[in-house]
């Protein structure tokens, strides 16, 4: 699928749940009865899986995933009839490879990698017979490059981006996958995407427009428009991909109604026609056959994601597959023939597990568990939860509880507890259904945990998403607050005991938590959040110009215009500062192109100024998150110190958690118990001019 926008953050774990609260129907023993919930260890939450996507070989002869080889995830190919004999054909020793795509030659194995989370990538490819692997875009220092297409016909050929020529714009080129040559297909005149056929052949472009829409235009000597897409469109709509003789487009767009529907669109005439839709969510994945390239099946996500089949023969084909795996299914991979599929089932109580389907025989072989240690683990259920916000939304939200709460008939606490507010990052991203290693540590640590898809969020609609224009800092955040105000008063949540805490724009909710409504919560635990809207949008990567428009521009302002610049001031925390009344806590990526570290430098600086409590970690090696295992340790280990301090929760010392990080403790570790303690068998203490 090719999204017209790239989201701001995919930072942090995803929320999850399993059953409403109301739908309990058992009384749990008396808190008396309960024996002590053990304390799950970080490792087996926050370090690295066992196995991550699987993934399976054109011709369906190979089995690959990402696997740790001496601590750093690593590409693993086995044979498809012999999965345990499986060698590592990279031996990658930095922060890991975080994604990969198997060629159609079924001779090499993609992958993307930057340095140290600067988000330049490059594209390499592997040979798994000989390990040899290869830089197919060996752009110059601070260009970037992305896989664009791959299709069977052309087995041995990539398309790619690359920005070398332009850093706002992507040239398109074709590259042979066995010798690393490069020929330039098309100049970008200013598109911000491009989409090939079934040939390899860049069909369509997305140029966008002025006043924030785009248009979908045509590769052809006239570039003429296929379609245009309104401002209010834009952020959910998707493509997907062409029927077999490329003249049909199958697309999600939201062009004349709420919700994106699944449509078909004529290159030729535009004509589209709907092929499904649903009125509470947007169709977010088309399911396409290999073999015929006709769609068969579609995804929608309202509190947990729901498959259905175009056909009734498609849809009892779905139904025979949940038969087989149970959990919520996401579909990664297919060989070519079509007849076998890698499923990735997903269980709130229970990480993900990779299956092998084989379609003709109706049968479902499990391929891995992506964390067999925490089998038998006290993981807890989470419960969807629709909240409204005070001016009637209505809010899918997220609720973990501790396991050693004694609950009522209805499943909700008989008594309040401290509760942490975690907000997922974006905005154009959203909380759904699934395991989450930061909902399970948090409630294993004794706190309920609540995930809200305040207004902005994706998958709800076009009039959802468009409520957040201009209100960062207004009604997104009233969002949160109305969530918060929910907890309260159903019991669940004491009232002095909230914590705020999230990453990219989930850090600026909690900057915005502790500064413009300062007496809602005990603390906060900052990861990457901008501090200031003005100094965050000056300082995008290049290469996000072209999107601005119909994204940061119009929800958030322009800071080149005056008005918007003073309004995006006003809507930032580093206007506030002194309105801080608690504790918080930072964590920063050194080299994070999105969200700068002069966004948290800026900030702890003015808190210092005030004598304020903030602590602030700095990770050299890391961008916009902690990728290494090593470095996810020392801050979570650090955040459970400090949540304990200020909500009184159940914490694991920081004990040798710091080792093989890079964390840098650039300010208040007298704040976090066990910080200096840790920091000083390790490394001696920043000070913090050293990180300002």
């Amino acid at each position: 699928m090719v999204r017209f926008i790239a989201l701001f953050s995919l930072l942090m774990l995803t929320a999850c749940s399993e059953n409403t609260p109301t739908q309990s129907t058992t009384e749990p023993a008396a808190a008396e009865e309960r024996a002590p919930v053990a304390l799950i260890d970080r490792g087996a939450l926050f370090g690295n899986p066992t196995r991550f996507q699987g993934r399976i070989s054109p011709d369906g002869k190979w089995l690959s995933w990402l696997a740790p080889l001496d601590g750093v995830m690593n590409i693993w190919v086995a044979p498809a009839d012999r999965p345990d004999d499986a060698r590592a054909i990279t031996a990658d020793t930095g922060r890991g490879i975080p994604v990969h795509y198997w060629a159609y030659s079924n001779k090499h194995v993609l992958y993307t990698q930057d340095q140290g989370g600067n988000e330049n990538l490059h594209v390499y490819a592997v040979d798994i017979s000989t390990g040899e692997v290869k830089d197919l875009t060996p752009v110059m220092e601070g260009a970037r490059a992305t896989i664009e297409s791959l299709s069977p016909v052309k087995p041995d050929s990539v398309l790619v981006g690359m920005n070398e020529r332009d850093p706002q714009l992507f040239d398109l080129y074709q590259v042979s996958i066995s010798t690393g040559e490069m020929t330039l297909l098309q100049q970008n005149p200013g598109f911000i995407g491009w989409m090939a056929d079934n040939d390899l052949q860049p069909r369509l472009a997305l140029k966008p427009l002025a006043g924030g829409g785009l248009q979908v235009v045509r590769l052809d000597k006239e570039q003429s428009v296929l379609m245009d897409i309104a401002a209010e469109d834009a952020l959910n709509s998707s493509m997907f991909g062409f029927n077999r003789d490329n003249t049909i487009l199958y697309a999600a767009s939201s062009a004349g109604r709420d919700t994106a529907a699944l449509v078909s669109i004529s290159l030729e005439s535009g004509e589209q026609q709907i092929i499904a839709e649903d009125p509470r969510a947007d169709i977010v994945e088309a399911l396409i056959d290999p073999v015929s390239y006709e769609v068969i099946a579609y995804a929608v996500n309202y509190d947990r994601i729901e498959w259905r089949g175009i056909t009734d023969e498609d849809q009892a084909e779905l139904e025979t597959i949940q038969e087989r795996i149970p959990g919520d299914l996401s579909f990664l991979a297919t060989t070519q023939d079509g007849n076998t599929i890698v499923v990735y089932a997903d269980d709130a109580q229970k990480p993900g597990i990779y299956y092998l389907y084989d379609r003709e025989n109706t049968v479902a072989l499990t391929l891995f568990d992506t964390q067999p240690e925490l089998a038998g683990a006290p993981l807890q259920p989470m419960y969807p939860v629709e909240i409204k916000a005070r001016d009637g939304l209505t809010l899918v939200s997220y609720l973990t509880l501790p396991a050693d709460v004694e609950r009522d008939a209805e499943g909700r606490p008989v008594n309040p507890v401290p509760m942490v507010l975690y907000v997922h990052g974006g905005p154009w991203a959203r909380d759904e259904y699934g395991y989450s290693a930061t909902h399970q540590w948090l409630a294993n640590r004794g706190y309920a945990v609540l995930s809200v898809n305040y207004r902005g969020s994706t998958g709800f609609g076009k009039n959802f998403l468009n409520a957040a224009v201009r209100e960062f800092a207004g009604k997104m955040h009233d969002d949160l607050i109305d969530a918060v105000n929910w907890a309260v008063s159903g019991g669940i949540a004491k009232k002095d005991q909230v914590a705020i805490m999230g990453g990219s724009y989930g850090g600026y909710a909690t900057l915005v938590g502790l500064t413009f409504t300062p007496d809602t919560f005990a603390c906060g635990v900052d990861i990457v959040g901008p501090s200031s809207l003005v100094t965050l949008v000056e300082s995008f990567p290049a290469y996000w110009g072209p999107s601005l428009a119909f994204t940061w521009y119009k929800f958030v302002g322009n800071p080149a215009n005056e008005t918007d610049r003073t309004d995006m001031h006003n809507r930032s925390p580093i206007s506030r500062v002194g309105d801080i009344k608690v504790p918080l806590l930072i964590g920063q990526g050194e080299n994070d192109p999105r969200v700068t570290k002069q966004e948290s430098d800026q900030l702890v600086s003015a808190m210092e100024a005030k004598n304020l409590p903030v602590t602030y970690l700095n990770y050299p090696d890391e961008g916009h998150g902690f990728a290494r295992p090593e470095n996810r340790m020392a801050f979570y280990a650090t955040s459970e110190a400090f949540l304990s301090s200020c909500l009184g929760g159940r914490f694991e010392p920081i004990g040798n958690d710091f080792e093989g990080s890079s964390v840098q403790v650039l300010h208040g570790a007298e704040f976090v118990p066990g910080l200096s303690e840790a920091i000083a068998e390790t490394a001696e203490p920043v000070s913090s001019s050293d990180g300002e």
